[in-house]
C-alpha cells in the first residue's frame, strides 16, 4: 500500500458485494441469458424446419455454422474493441446486432437469407460473451470474483431453459411458431438501450486508459453504496456467503498487480491490436494461451455438436417433435444445479480442479447418453450431460479472464472463446456424419474423448482463487 492509500484496484478488492455489484452482475447476466435463449431456440427452430421445408441435415448443420463462423469471428474482435472502446460500450453494441438480426429471422421465406442472418447473429453473439465476463470480473473483489462468474455464466441456463419452454409451446403451436419464437429473440435489441445508459463503465478500464478521474468516481459510488470511505478496512460480510472462504485465500489485501514487476505488458493505451495479439504468445502467457486455447475448443466442439442435436436426435429415434422437445426442457433444467455446486466449488477446490472434474464428469455422461435407449435413462444421463457440462463453462468463464492482465484481458478472452468457436462451427456439420457412421453411440463417444483432452489441458492453466487481478 502506498502513503497516499490504497490503489482504486485494492478498493475495489475490498469492498462487500454491494447492491452496485448486484445491478453490474444482474445487468449482464440479462443480457447473457438472452443470448443463451437465442443459442438454444435454433435448436428447436432446426427441428420444426426439417419438417415444415424438408431440409436436409446437411443444411440444418449448416444453419448452426453459419452462427459459430459469426461467433468465431465476432468473439476475436469483440475482445479487442473491448480493449479498445470499453467494455460497457461494445457489450451493448452486440446486444443491439444479434437482437435485431435475429427479429429479422422471424421473416425470412428461404434458408438464404435465413443464413445471412445468422451470421450476423453469430457476430453479436460471439462479441457479448468474452466481453461481458471479463466486464464482471474487473468490478468483483477477489475473493468472490470465480463465484461471481459463475453465477453470471448460470444466466445461460436461464436463457437456455427459456428457449427450451419457447421451444416446447410456441414453436410446435403452429405453422408459424418458428417465426414466433425469432420474434421473442429480438429482445435484445431493446435490452442494448438499457445496457448502454443504464451500466457503469469498468473502472480499471478507465485507469488503464488514463480516464483516472471518471473510473474514481465510480468505485467512489460502490464504496458509498457499501457505506465505506476509501480508507476502511475489508468488509467482513455480505459477499453472497463467500466470506467464509476469506480466511483461507485472503487477496484483497494483496498487491494490486501481483506480476507487474516482469513488466512485460504495456498499458492499454499504447499497444494496438496486432500488438496484443502477439502479447498472448509472449513467453509469460504463452503456456497459458495455448492450454486455454484447447480447453475452449474442445468444449465448445462437444456442447454444440451434442446440445445443438439433442433434439433432433430424439426425433430420429421415434419421439415425436413434441415429446422430444419435452425431454430436452428437462434436461436443460439440470443446467442451473450444475452451476451452483460449481459456483460453490470454484472458491473451495479452485478454478482447475473445478473445471476439470466437471469436465470428467461431462464426458462419462456423454458415454452413457450415447448408449441408453430407455426413456429413464435418455432423461437421466441427459441430465447428469447438462450439470456436469454447464458447471464446466461456468469454472471456463471464470478463469479465462484472470489469467490475463487488464490490458490484455477482453482480447485474450476473446480470442480464446474464438477459437473455441472454430470447433462449434465443425461440430454441427460433422455431427450428421458421425450419426450415419456410428449412431448417437460413436458421436457421444466422441464428444467424451474431447472433454477428456480438455480435462488434461485445464492444468495447464494458472489458478488465481482468491488474489488480485494483475491491472497492467
Amino acid at each position: 500500500m502506498s502513503e497516499s492509500g490504497p490503489s482504486l484496484s485494492q478498493r475495489l478488492d475490498a469492498l462487500p458485494f454491494t447492491r452496485k455489484h448486484g445491478r453490474v452482475l444482474t445487468g449482464s447476466g440479462l443480457g447473457w441469458a438472452l443470448d443463451a435463449m437465442d443459442v438454444g431456440l435454433i435448436s428447436f427452430i432446426i427441428a420444426a424446419l426439417v419438417q415444415q421445408w424438408g431440409i436436409s441435415k446437411g443444411e440444418s448443420g449448416l444453419i448452426a455454422s453459419v452462427g459459430f463462423l459469426g461467433m468465431a469471428i465476432g468473439a476475436s474482435l469483440g475482445g479487442l474493441l473491448a480493449d479498445r472502446l470499453g467494455r460497457r460500450q461494445v457489450f451493448a453494441i452486440t446486444l443491439l446486432v444479434y437482437g435485431a438480426a435475429t427479429g429479422a429471422s422471424a421473416l425470412v421465406g428461404g434458408i438464404a437469407l435465413l443464413l445471412v442472418l445468422r451470421f450476423f447473429v453469430g457476430l453479436g453473439l460471439g462479441a457479448e460473451l468474452p466481453v461481458a465476463s471479463t466486464y464482471v470480473s474487473e468490478f468483483a473483489p477477489a475473493r468472490i470474483r470465480g463465484r461471481l462468474i459463475v453465477i453470471l455464466e448460470a444466466f445461460w441456463a436461464v436463457g437456455w431453459t427459456a428457449a427450451a419452454l419457447i421451444g416446447y409451446f410456441v414453436v410446435p403451436a403452429s405453422e408459424n411458431g418458428w417465426r414466433w419464437a425469432f420474434a421473442l429473440g429480438a429482445i435484445p435489441a431493446v435490452y442494448a438501450l438499457v445496457v448502454r445508459w443504464g451500466l457503469p463503465e469498468s473502472p480499471r478500464w478507465l485507469a488503464g486508459r488514463g480516464r483516472t478521474a471518471e473510473a474514481e468516481r465510480i468505485v467512489a459510488q460502490f464504496e458509498a453504496s457499501a457505506g465505506s470511505a476509501r480508507s476502511s478496512a475489508p468488509a467482513t460480510a455480505g459477499d453472497v456467503g463467500a466470506d467464509v472462504e476469506r480466511g483461507a485465500h485472503g487477496a484483497a489485501a494483496q498487491p494490486h498487480s501481483a506480476s507487474a514487476a516482469t513488466g512485460a505488458v504495456p498499458s492499454a493505451g499504447r499497444i494496438g491490436a496486432r500488438s496484443r495479439v502477439a502479447a498472448l504468445w509472449s513467453a509469460e502467457f504463452r503456456l497459458r494461451t495455448a492450454s486455454i486455447w484447447l480447453v475452449w475448443f474442445c468444449v465448445n466442439f462437444a456442447y454444440y455438436g451434442a446440445f445443438i442435436w439433442i433434439p433432433s436426435i430424439l426425433v430420429d429415434a421415434g419421439f415425436d417433435l413434441v415429446r422430444s422437445f419435452g425431454f430436452t426442457l428437462i434436461i436443460t433444467l439440470a443446467q442451473l444445479p450444475g452451476y451452483a455446486v460449481a459456483a460453490w466449488l470454484i472458491e473451495v477446490w479452485g478454478r482447475r480442479l473445478t473445471l476439470s472434474l466437471f469436465l470428467l464428469g461431462s464426458a462419462a455422461s456423454a458415454v452413457v447418453f450415447g448408449t441408453v435407449h430407455a426413456e429413464a435413462a435418455i432423461i437421466a444421463s441427459g441430465m447428469a450431460l447438462s450439470f456436469f457440462n454447464l458447471g464446466a463453462w461456468g469454472a471456463l468463464y471464470a478463469v479465462t479472464p484472470e489469467i490475463y492482465p487488464t490490458s490484455l484481458r477482453a482480447t485474450g478472452a476473446g480470442w480464446a472463446a474464438g477459437v473455441g468457436r472454430i470447433a462449434s462451427i465443425v461440430a454441427p456439420l460433422v455431427v450428421p456424419v458421425m450419426l450415419v457412421a456410428g449412431g448417437a453411440g460413436l458421436t457421444f463417444a466422441v464428444f467424451a474423448v474431447f472433454f477428456l483432452i480438455a480435462a488434461g489441458a485445464a492444468w495447464g492453466l494458472v489458478d488465481r482463487r482468491g488474489q488480485a487481478l494483475d491491472d497492467r
